[in-house]
């Protein structure tokens, strides 16, 4: 199973520094880990993305960091709102200083660090507002 290289303590802080990042920004983080990725990691993310329900949020912001384990494949998406602001060069900048530490063995520690980057960046263009709900779970999801 894909969550066997994430422990309950390493889950934990990944859905700590989710909200972290959140505090900053009206954007949706959410982490998606499978075993196996057949084929193209970005349309296995744009998959859970959507049967997440991250391509409901009310300004269409939700970013999806998708690891396949096994196969070692990544994909960091965002939805059409995010694409509007941020450059695919922004999300390729993430992902190379994630492989950096996935190679590392550090897998955690690359998403922490993602997932801050991620919520660092968007504050500037979907800043927080002081009505800000929690649209979706900071939960890590895991596929089979």
């Amino acid at each position: 199973m894909a969550n066997k290289l994430f422990t309950d303590e390493d889950q934990k802080r990944i859905m700590e520094a989710i909200a972290e990042a959140e505090l900053l920004t009206s954007g949706e983080i959410r982490v998606h880990v499978d075993v196996k990725c057949s084929g193209d990691p970005v349309v296995k993310a744009f998959r859970a993305f959507r049967k997440l329900g991250m391509d409901r949020t009310a300004e269409r912001n939700g970013i999806l960091f998708y690891v396949a384990t096994e196969d070692r494949k990544l994909a960091v998406i965002g939805d059409k709102g995010i694409h509007e602001k941020v450059q695919t060069e922004f999300w390729d900048q993430i992902k190379d200083q994630m492989i950096i530490d996935f190679k590392m063995l550090s897998y955690t520690e690359g998403l922490i660090k993602g997932i801050q980057q991620t919520g660092e960046h968007l504050k500037r263009h979907f800043p927080r507002k002081a009505d800000d709900q929690n649209e979706l779970s900071n939960e890590v999801t895991f596929g089979k």
